[in-house]
């Protein structure tokens, strides 16, 4: 019995693996984000059969004075362009969603909702915030992250 269940954890464990493939962060020395400074990320897809998600990360300081952010998110891939608004919410009844140390939140927001396959090639990303208030303040950084997901 004691092997038994020792092999289910291990299935359940292994199941579903997260991999990081790609991440980069782009650093705002003035702790300022202006609605004209697009970040551009490049990363290339050579395994086709995978499943990937990919996300938005966050770094801000506790002052950050809104519960959202509002993205844009341009995406080249090997054949097409798409352009994906999207408001992602930071914090619910005065309390940072993300990982918080001393006055310091970090957030990975997923942009897809469902793991997905990628085309072979190159993948460009282009963000920028897309907030009423610019610059948009007490922001440290912000960036993509790339995930392969197992299944």
């Amino acid at each position: 019995m004691y092997k038994l269940i020792i092999g289910v954890l291990i299935l359940s464990l292994t199941s579903c693996v997260t991999l990081d493939v790609y991440e980069k962060n782009h650093l705002f020395p003035t702790q300022t984000w202006n609605s004209t400074d697009s970040l551009n990320f490049s990363f290339d897809v050579i395994d086709t059969s995978s499943y990937y998600n990919f996300y938005f990360v966050l770094r801000h300081q506790e002052k950050y004075p809104f519960k959202n952010i509002w993205i844009e998110l341009i995406v080249n891939d090997p054949d097409t362009t798409t352009t994906i608004k999207r408001e992602f919410t930071l914090a619910d009844n005065n309390k940072w969603l993300g990982s918080t140390i001393d006055d310091i939140t970090d957030h990975r927001l997923i942009f897809n909702p469902q793991p997905i396959r990628l085309k072979k090639g190159n993948y460009n990303f282009n963000v920028r915030q897309i907030m009423r208030v610019d610059p948009l303040p007490y922001i440290m950084s912000a960036g993509i992250r790339v995930q392969k997901v197992s299944r």
